[in-house]
């Protein structure tokens, strides 16, 4: 991945907190995969930097850095109290028609970083409303209220109605050959996903500052995420 220019990133700034719109396939904590990362980025930048929360190396949008310890306490305080207010988009199969569905599901991962439905696991609630139908695929507002790991991926996957290209939890890549008539591919030439990972953007985040203050940050479309829509828009 070629070297990120942290500044560019950048949706909100004041002298406690940083918002920034992550990239997608850049991990927010040290990745020994990878040369570089969301918190070592956000220290060159200011050195006592810390990650509020997380966000799937796939996924894309809003990911808050606290510049102090303060403002860190102040909003662990926040989610712990489940008063942060997260909004994702994704893209799903089906036509869903969905109006506040709650799913209250509980979640146990295993060490292998995989979750799933279970009365075993911790509580997880999500949110979800329909955004918008197309054909044969339906872009969803996500609400999560607690944070587990892939509560949003497992809980759609649970209504029957996976990401795309969440192969993880059932979800197909989306072909551009699928959804656009006389589509022709190149002789020899293998046709890749529109949009190759897990079609899931962090779009906005609403907490309040330490000085009580509303903080309410969007985080436009990444490009891939925006072809995607663009050419289901097409066939809607």
């Amino acid at each position: 991945m070629k070297k990120v220019d942290f500044e560019n990133l950048i949706l909100f700034d004041n002298e406690d907190y940083l918002v920034i719109n992550k990239p997608p396939y850049l991990s927010s904590l040290d990745d020994r995969h990878e040369a570089q990362n969301i918190l070592d980025l956000a220290k060159t930048h200011i050195p006592d930097s810390q990650l509020c929360h997380r966000l799937d190396k796939e996924t894309s949008g809003c990911l808050v850095i606290a510049k102090n310890p303060a403002a860190y306490r102040h909003l662990a305080m926040q989610f712990e109290s489940r008063k942060v207010n997260k909004v994702y988009h994704a893209v799903v199969e089906g036509i869903k028609e969905f109006s506040n569905e709650l799913v209250d599901r509980n979640l146990l991962a295993n060490n292998k970083g995989i979750a799933k439905v279970s009365k075993d696991g911790k509580p997880a609630q999500t949110i979800f409303n329909t955004l918008k139908t197309y054909y044969a695929h339906t872009l969803v507002e996500c609400k999560p209220i607690t944070g587990r790991l892939h509560q949003i991926r497992v809980h759609l996957a649970y209504l029957k109605s996976p990401i795309c290209g969440d192969t993880l939890y059932g979800g197909n890549p989306l072909y551009l050959s699928s959804i656009k008539r006389r589509f022709n591919l190149k002789k020899e030439t293998e046709e890749l996903p529109i949009m190759q990972r897990v079609s899931l953007h962090a779009y906005s985040i609403g907490f309040k500052g330490l000085d009580d203050t509303e903080i309410f940050v969007n985080a436009p479309y990444p490009k891939d995420f925006k072809v995607l829509v663009t050419q289901l828009e097409k066939t809607s």
